[in-house]
C-alpha cells in the first residue's frame, strides 16, 4: 500500500469514527457538531451536581459520581425495586439557560447498553410542585457514542404522573439531570464526556 492510500484509509477511518451517533436510540450518519457547552465535566462549570436516589421515597438503590481526571464523570450504582424504589439519578444546580436556539441535547456517552434519561426543568409548575422533562438516551455497552435528543421528545411529568399538555419551553432551562429508571434491577455504569446543544439546521 502506498503513502496515498494509507493515508486515504486513516482519513476514513476517522471519518467514521466521528459519524457514529445516536438519534432516539437509532444510528445517524452525520457528524456531530459542537453546539453550545451547557458541561464538559471539567469542574469548570459550578453546576454543583448532586446523587438524587429513590431513598427519597423509602427505595434502596444506590448511585454515585466518579469525576475523571481526563474530563468526564462516570455515574455508577445499582438499581433496586425493593420498596417500590426504581431509579438512580444526578443533577445540577441551579441554572439559567436559554437554549431556545438550539434543536435539542448533545450527549457523548459510554454506556452499558441501558437506556438512561436527560431531564430538564424549567418553570413550569403542577399544583405548585416543579414539572420534569424527560427524554430517553440510549447506550451502547462499551461504546462512546454520540447521542442527540430533539427538544419535541421531552415529556412533562410530575413524580411518574404524566402532563400531556405540558411543554418544554427551552429558553428558561434552569436544571439538568441524567436519570436511570428502566425498571430492571442490577448494577449500571455510564460515562459522559459532556452535554451540549444540538443545533438547528
Amino acid at each position: 500500500m502506498n503513502v496515498a492510500s494509507i493515508h486515504q484509509s486513516v482519513l476514513a477511518t476517522f471519518a467514521l469514527a466521528l459519524s457514529c451517533s445516536v438519534v432516539g436510540g437509532s444510528v445517524d450518519d452525520s457528524v456531530a457538531t459542537l453546539g453550545q457547552s451547557i458541561t464538559e465535566f471539567d469542574g469548570k462549570d459550578g453546576l454543583k451536581w448532586k446523587v438524587v436516589n429513590d431513598g427519597v421515597m423509602g427505595g434502596l438503590s444506590e448511585g454515585k459520581l466518579t469525576p475523571d481526571g481526563g474530563g468526564t464523570m462516570r455515574f455508577s450504582g445499582v438499581i433496586s425495586l425493593e420498596n417500590n424504589g426504581g431509579f438512580s439519578s444526578f443533577r445540577s444546580g441551579d441554572m439559567k439557560l436559554d437554549l431556545s436556539g438550539a434543536a435539542g441535547l448533545l450527549l457523548r456517552v459510554r454506556g452499558d447498553g441501558r437506556t438512561y434519561q436527560a431531564r430538564l426543568a424549567t418553570d413550569a409548575r403542577f399544583r405548585g410542585m416543579e414539572v420534569s422533562f424527560s427524554a430517553e438516551v440510549g447506550t451502547r455497552k462499551g461504546e462512546w457514542i454520540d447521542v442527540k435528543v430533539p427538544f419535541a421528545d421531552f415529556k412533562g411529568s410530575f413524580r411518574g404522573l404524566a402532563l400531556p399538555d405540558e411543554r418544554l419551553d427551552p429558553s428558561k432551562v434552569r436544571r439538568v439531570s441524567i436519570m436511570l429508571g428502566d425498571k430492571k434491577q442490577g448494577p449500571f455504569e455510564v460515562e459522559i464526556d459532556y452535554i451540549r446543544t444540538n443545533p438547528k439546521s
